[in-house]
């Protein structure tokens, strides 16, 4: 559990490069922010907020029934500093800090959040997961970092900042959906390859505990 820890879900992106509609696409049977949003809610935040755009409606028929809060970005067309700025200050109370996950990465290795909490507040200002040399997500805030991200402006991702700080953390992994998200259909490809590899392991491991299969 993470207590005192928000999540912020980027969902107000228009998709332009995946043609529209990315974030409602079907993986699984399942839309994507879908399982985006199960995958942060199951790490055990005290709050976890998505912020729409111009599919608001959708997204939250979408997300029925999931325990997360859907708000609307006011100037979503401006890019993400507008629904980094909505979501941070929505949970500017969260104590510890705010964790930054995407919209579009379903398979964004939530299992992380506890040791990227710890080495956030250790560094003193963010901690982020790493593959292969390349900066992934989820983006870990400790509190004094949220008043920032309420000033963010442009496009740029709240990301953007930390290459030329010191007060960041890098993890490294070998999950690769931590980089893994979903701008062209060919991308959306690649995640539901990816997705079904994961299905098959759960449950193989799953069969594996209740005897079901023998061990490997």
């Amino acid at each position: 559990m993470l207590e005192g820890w928000g999540a912020l879900i980027l969902a107000a992106g228009a998709g332009r490069r995946f043609g529209g509609g990315k974030l409602l696409a079907d993986l699984g049977g399942v839309p994507v922010i879908r399982r985006t949003t199960e995958a942060v809610l199951a790490a055990g935040f005290d709050t976890v907020l998505v912020a729409t755009g111009d599919q608001h409606r959708a997204i939250a028929t979408a997300l029925e029934g999931l325990s997360c809060r859907i708000v609307p970005t006011p100037g979503w067309e401006e890019g993400m500093a507008a629904s980094i700025r909505t979501g941070s200050v929505a949970l500017a109370a969260c104590r510890k800090g705010v964790f930054v996950f995407l919209g579009d990465m379903p398979l964004v290795p939530a299992a992380l959040c506890g040791r990227l909490a710890e080495l956030a507040e250790t560094a003193g200002y963010a901690a982020r997961p790493v593959v292969d040399g390349r900066p992934g997500h989820p983006v870990c805030f400790v509190r004094e970092a949220v008043a920032d991200l309420a000033r963010l402006e442009g496009d740029q991702g709240a990301a953007h900042g930390l290459k030329r700080r010191r007060d960041v953390a890098y993890l490294e992994t070998d999950d690769i959906g931590a980089i893994l998200d979903i701008d062209s259909p060919e991308d959306l490809l690649t995640a539901e390859r990816a997705w079904k590899l994961r299905a098959t392991s759960a449950t193989s491991d799953s069969a594996i505990s209740r005897g079901a299969l023998p061990k490997p």
